[in-house]
């Protein structure tokens, strides 16, 4: 087997892991927040858009450090140090005794993980280019998939053992994980015309001076904000809708794991139209769909209903933040392609930081349905973004100069 494949593969594997781990018990934190002592309706809006945003304002600050040293260091050793992170990180969590230590433990956990941008960031430097859309629709599929069957899975534990437990399952998952890859993960050499020397701050300096890389940023963080807006409300969500509260969590996971479902379905399928058709219109049609489906969060009846909306909301949005990351990639030269997908991964914990807390206020001031409005809309604003400022190109810059006369031939 082709080491790329064999690295595509193991990562793929462990990511799944890793995501089945971090879902048992992440869409129930408000409830865990609960049961360390926050009751109030408005309080705990409020508590689970901090401890939801908290690993993600960490990490937006050391992703691209992680991302440089990644350059420098080699990209299988951050990996492994992320995934190992997450473990230690979901022990401590499950030590909590009040809503401050999970807080602090949550942000912790954003500051030595990573494992998904790490993960991205390893698999795009050793596929070949013809198959960077496929491979990193592969791995999206692992996120979804674990994202899928984690709540399933979760909210059936929560239910009969309690919250606490799991995060102890999840370390254990996220061991194994990171004893495969040591052990099965073989990194490909990098050319040696690549300057491994390039900082944090040069990244940046290339991102924003680059016209298609400004576009995707805005995009990238636009986008996770208004995913990300719902995430830690949606268990009081369904909690709405007044069914039996005997088993909220496992029909909360239920919900959840549809989506999931139809992303891991969804996503190898939009990678391949974007290797076969280009970017530009498969991401507005994702983006287009995703905003229309979330605003039907609004009139749906019934927990029914909610199911199969969520079914084709994930089909749909499938097809957005492993574009976004092909689309970097593409428009990185070699040089930087670890530091740029870095860059483009610190921008997506950015708004994942961003929309947890503006959910948990707007939820706190409006009430939940409140939030659907304007996260549909936050997508529907980035299908225009690239209607209008994304001009797609047929070749893919090799060095900086590439990419400069690429980019000036575009505009």
């Amino acid at each position: 087997m082709e080491p790329w494949k064999k690295n595509l593969y193991i990562l793929w594997g462990t990511q799944f892991l890793a995501m089945i781990g971090m879902n048992l018990v992440v869409p129930f934190l408000p409830f865990y927040i609960r049961q360390l002592g926050v009751t109030d309706q408005t309080e705990l809006a409020r508590w689970s858009g901090l401890v939801f945003a908290g690993p993600f304002f960490t990490a937006f600050i050391a992703t691209p450090i992680w991302g440089s040293l990644g350059d420098k260091y080699g990209k299988k050793a951050m990996v492994v140090r992320a995934i190992i992170g997450l473990g230690i990180s979901q022990v401590l969590i499950g030590f909590s005794q009040d809503v401050y230590q999970l807080l602090f433990f949550r942000m912790l956990q954003g500051a030595i993980s990573g494992f998904i941008a790490a993960s991205l960031t390893l698999v795009s430097s050793s596929t070949p280019r013809e198959r960077i859309g496929y491979a990193l629709g592969l791995l999206q599929s692992a996120t979804a998939g674990g994202t899928m069957l984690g709540p399933a899975i979760g909210g059936f534990l929560a239910d009969i053992m309690g919250y606490r437990e799991i995060f102890f399952i999840t370390a254990f998952l996220c061991f194994i994980g990171g004893f495969v890859i040591a052990r099965y993960v073989r990194e490909v050499p990098q050319s040696e015309n690549i300057d491994i020397k390039s900082s944090v701050v040069q990244n940046v300096k290339f991102m924003f001076k680059n016209r298609h890389l400004r576009v995707i940023a805005v995009v990238i963080v636009l986008s996770q904000i208004a995913a990300l807006m719902i995430e830690p409300l949606f268990a009081l969500f369904i909690e709405s809708f007044k069914t039996t509260t005997k088993y909220i969590s496992t029909l909360t996971g239920l919900t959840i794991a549809i989506s999931g479902v139809f992303m891991v379905i969804s996503s190898p399928w939009w990678g391949r139209r974007n290797d076969r058709f280009g970017f530009k219109k498969n991401i507005i049609y994702a983006l287009t769909g995703t905003g229309i489906t979330y605003s039907l969060h609004m009139i749906v009846p019934n927990l029914l209903s909610l199911m199969f909306l969520r079914a084709g909301m994930g089909f749909v949005r499938g097809g957005i933040l492993h574009a976004l990351y092909s689309m970097t990639n593409f428009h990185s030269p070699d040089n930087r392609k670890s530091g740029m997908i870095g860059i483009a991964s610190s921008l997506a914990v950015f708004g994942n930081m961003i929309g947890p807390l503006v959910g948990g206020w707007v939820a706190g001031n409006w009430g939940i349905q409140s939030v659907f409005i304007i996260n549909s809309f936050l997508f529907l604003i980035c299908a225009a973004i690239i209607w209008f400022y994304y001009f797609e190109i047929k070749h893919q810059p090799k060095s900086e100069s590439d990419a400069i006369n690429i980019l000036n031939a575009s505009e």
